[in-house]
């Protein structure tokens, strides 16, 4: 699997080829705004290597997913969202809702998100 694919919007984005709010970047993860956001808290973490669904990630990725989701709950905590509970969503595939090809955590809040199942 390639670190980049060059038709990816996050890899775009990772690239520096197209703008985004960068919240949190290290050398594996990036966090940004949602630039079409469906809370007032819409945050995305993304691994700077492209990984295109969950069901991709190999196993000797597993700390990577962990780093990612501690990014998440850090972000949640700065955005003050913490106390009235906040969601932490990945869609897996274009049937659950995936748009973008590059897996990444949706981090929402800032308003009651309602019941799930």
């Amino acid at each position: 699997m390639p670190d980049r694919d060059p038709e990816c919007v996050f890899c775009g984005i990772v690239a520096g080829e197209i703008p985004s709010t960068k919240l949190y970047e290290d050398e594996e993860i990036l966090a940004f705004e949602d630039i079409h956001p469906v809370a007032p808290v819409h945050l995305l973490v993304i691994p700077k290597r492209h990984i295109p669904t969950a069901d991709d990630v190999r196993d000797e990725e597993g700390d990577l997913l962990g780093r990612m989701f501690l990014t998440a709950r850090s972000l949640a905590r700065s955005a003050g969202i913490v106390e009235d509970g906040y969601r932490i969503v990945m869609n897996v595939n274009r049937g659950a809702g995936q748009l973008v090809f590059h897996i990444h955590f949706h981090v929402l809040g800032g308003r009651p998100l309602g019941k799930m199942g």
